[in-house]
């Protein structure tokens, strides 16, 4: 039995397709630079493709910047969005006066409900 068994390459362990004639696309190697680590990133990229401003440290996963020669990209930020809170959004909603109106009116039923409740249920 032992005599007919299969033989062959394992699954997946080798790919029988070879790199002859493949043509790579060119590629751009970019240097980002972490202020917080100090320490540079090199990132290889297609050089059709527009590399981003910043990119993440990998010793550290701060913000590493851009580096033009010797110079880092200044980052624009004016666009970016201030994150609001549930607060900033309640307010956008109601007044304060409305707020503190409706609190008044929850804790007046949460301690009325509470003077109700049997002891022991």
């Amino acid at each position: 039995m032992a005599d007919r068994s299969l033989r062959g390459m394992r699954l997946g362990a080798q790919s029988l397709q070879s790199e002859e004639g493949v043509v790579f696309s060119p590629r751009s190697t970019y240097t980002y630079r972490c202020a917080t680590c100090g320490r540079d990133t090199d990132m290889v990229f297609s050089a059709e493709a527009e590399a981003p401003e910043s990119w993440e440290c990998k010793f550290c996963s701060h913000e590493a910047t851009l580096m033009v020669g010797s110079e880092p990209v200044v980052i624009d930020h004016s666009d970016a969005k201030i994150p609001r809170s549930h607060w900033d959004m309640l307010l956008e909603r109601r007044t304060r006066a409305e707020l503190e109106e409706l609190l008044e009116e929850r804790l007046q039923y949460l301690r009325a409900r509470r003077g109700t409740q049997k002891i022991g249920a």
